[in-house]
């Protein structure tokens, strides 16, 4: 640890984010954890870098650096310090993830502290089972919602039996889509008929609350 520096409250805040989600942005931590600015989070997450805390990399061109715990990190909140690794084809869908959560923060004044990630999920299954779990969860007004990113058409199979497990699980399903033009909306429209808990948000109505 760096000379001088001291652990805040707010500290902890940080590092239990930055952990739970697979990819997470200095856009996510700075409202995750109701910094006043960009600049003032930016300079605590550079002391929390020295001190040996978390990490940061540049993984994708063009995507701002990807922030992670190190070892130490993982240390101090008590998670596993195994390795994680970040899956490249997936970071553009797990930016929006941490999106979408700020998207539900900002415009409906959800928690941060409601939210249970996918990542705690699997934490909570055991990570030797690997059934299907949603982006995020939540509970409003009495309410289960469960939160699905989907950019990209599975097998119709296989997203129909998460639209299933869904519907059986919780009493509302959010999917966010590309756009209302692609074989994802048309299918989920079409299991809207007999699912009608399915709501679809456009990927670029979460984009207007990403910062």
């Amino acid at each position: 640890m760096s000379s001088g520096f001291r652990l805040v409250d707010r500290d902890y805040l940080i590092l239990s984010e930055i952990d739970r989600w697979r990819v997470i942005l200095g856009r996510h931590i700075c409202n995750m954890t109701d910094f006043t600015g960009q600049r003032a989070c930016d300079r605590r997450l550079q002391k929390l870098l020295n001190a040996g805390f978390i990490k940061r990399e540049k993984i994708l061109y063009g995507v701002p650096y990807i922030y992670s715990l190190t070892s130490t990190g993982k240390a101090l909140i008590g998670v596993s310090t195994s390795n994680e690794h970040i899956r490249i084809e997936q970071i553009t869908h797990d930016i929006l993830v941490a999106d979408t959560a700020v998207f539900f923060n900002r415009k409906y004044s959800l928690p941060y502290s409601d939210i249970i990630t996918e990542k705690q999920l699997h934490r909570q299954d055991g990570f030797s089972n690997r059934k299907h779990q949603s982006d995020f969860i939540f509970n409003h007004n009495n309410k289960t919602f469960c939160v699905e990113i989907e950019l990209t058409l599975k097998s119709k199979d296989r997203f129909k039996k998460n639209i299933i497990d869904n519907f059986n699980n919780y009493d509302y399903q959010i999917w966010i889509v590309p756009d209302l033009h692609t074989k994802i909306y048309t299918f989920l429209s079409d299991m809207s008929m007999n699912y009608p808990n399915i709501k679809i948000i456009e990927a670029k109505e979460i984009k207007t609350y990403e910062h």
